[in-house]
């Protein structure tokens, strides 16, 4: 009987249950087939199966457990299929075994599946880019042409580095595993880092028109929110979310209706999204009790929590902002931070001093294509009245973002520093 098209109500319908079930669904398939890429194009196959099927049947009362079953069933006939090409009954009977047991149990096990699934997806033997793809096509259930304009690359360009990614599981044979021992703290960091990757490219997009792209914050927002689900004794997920809840806050003030962008200290404070801010500060009170408060991501939590607390931009406790900051430059040193912690300490001591750290970073030559080390160097000068100097500061920042806002903003500036 042929299978009717799917209404675009229909598609849509079946697009959100796919986002919500993808990861239960592709990491139970991996913990029975052993193999990510495989598991993955098995939940692909009962996806384009519900496309078919749905328009005519209806959506089912429990369309995860469809999808499951169809997806299940491609998994064992593929299993006889190869089984019998290779004539090893033995195996085929150990096998079949093995996926019965899984049919049986595989609800009691969804949530470990999915830890599972979340560090094979950012094991360090991928590269951060291809982490984040894989994530992104695993976990938040995206298609391939969402990931490639989220990132900015063409469709078959994303598809050749996911299918890439999957090769190279397969080829590392990793493990379907959560680490345990020494392996957990790398490996943990590995899955926050890949989310804080895709939580700041939506949150201060690297390139093209726009200069956020809020989808990208909710998808990281609600993986770290299972995460935290997942492992709640971990401090450092907890003090992610705080971080990118906190932050999240912001997005709808960053910019105005034209889509310009508005700086911290001139954002409407009242756009700021509350019940975000409290969730934010509920999560760093959580990592706080854990013991984690020194931790990379809580320290910036507290920094942003100090921002979200202050209910106009004077009264900002920069002086607090500027220690937390050296705090962190302890904890994760890096030249971005220093950067970040002159910016505070213009605020809380004033430009000259600031001026000094940063002309330290230029003169290390380690931020020689950051764009915002001459952007924070030419605000200073602006402060300092060296307009001049500021001018062709902001036109070199400019000439390094790929950001067109970003770029906008900084030729603005330019101009203002003539008039």
């Amino acid at each position: 009987m042929p299978t009717a098209d799917p209404t675009p109500a229909t598609r849509r319908a079946v697009e959100a249950v796919w986002r919500i079930e993808a990861a239960r669904l592709i990491a139970g398939l991996a913990r029975m087939v052993r193999d990510v890429g495989r598991a993955e194009d098995l939940a692909q196959d009962a996806l384009v199966a519900a496309l078919e099927q749905w328009p005519a049947a209806g959506i089912p009362d429990n369309p995860g457990a469809w999808l499951m079953t169809i997806a299940k069933r491609r998994a064992v006939d593929g299993i006889r299929r190869e089984i019998r090409l290779e004539k090893n009954v033995a195996e085929l009977g150990r096998t079949l075994e093995t996926a019965e047991e899984v049919e049986i149990d595989i609800e009691e096990h969804v949530e470990d599946d999915v830890l599972r699934l979340m560090f094979t997806a950012c094991h360090p033997v991928l590269t951060p880019p291809a982490r984040a793809a894989l994530t992104l096509k695993m976990l938040a259930g995206l298609r391939t042409e969402e990931i490639a304009r989220a990132f900015l690359v063409p469709t078959p360009t994303m598809a050749q580095r996911i299918v890439r990614a999957k090769k190279t599981l397969a080829d590392a044979r990793v493990p379907f595993e959560v680490p345990t021992g020494a392996e957990l703290a790398p490996r943990l960091a590995s899955v926050l880092g890949v989310l804080y990757l895709l939580f700041n490219e939506g949150y201060s997009a690297t390139a093209g028109p726009d200069l956020v792209r809020p989808a990208l914050c909710r998808e990281a927002m609600r993986l770290g929110r299972i995460l935290t689900a997942l492992a709640p004794d971990e401090p450092e997920a907890h003090g992610l979310i705080a971080l990118m809840e906190l932050q999240a806050s912001r997005l709808g003030a960053r910019t105005d209706a034209s889509g310009e962008i508005v700086t911290l200290l001139d954002q409407d404070r009242a756009r700021w999204d509350q019940l975000l801010i409290r969730r934010g500060l509920a999560a760093l009170d959580r990592a706080v009790a854990l013991g984690g408060g020194a931790g990379r991501y809580a320290v910036q939590a507290a920094i942003a929590a100090c921002h979200a607390r202050a209910r106009t931009a004077d009264e900002t406790d920069w002086g607090r902002i500027a220690a937390l900051y050296a705090v962190l430059a302890r904890v994760a040193p890096s030249p971005v931070i220093e950067l970040n912690r002159a910016v505070a300490v213009s605020m809380a001591d004033g430009p000259a001093a600031a001026l000094e750290l940063v002309d330290a970073l230029v003169a290390e030559n380690a931020l020689a294509r950051y764009h915002l080390l001459p952007a924070v160097r030419a605000d200073l000068l602006v402060k300092l009245a060296r307009p001049d100097e500021a001018r062709a500061e902001f036109e070199r920042a400019a000439g390094l973002t790929d950001n067109e806002r970003e770029r906008d903003l900084l030729l603005r500036r330019a101009t203002e520093c003539v008039s």
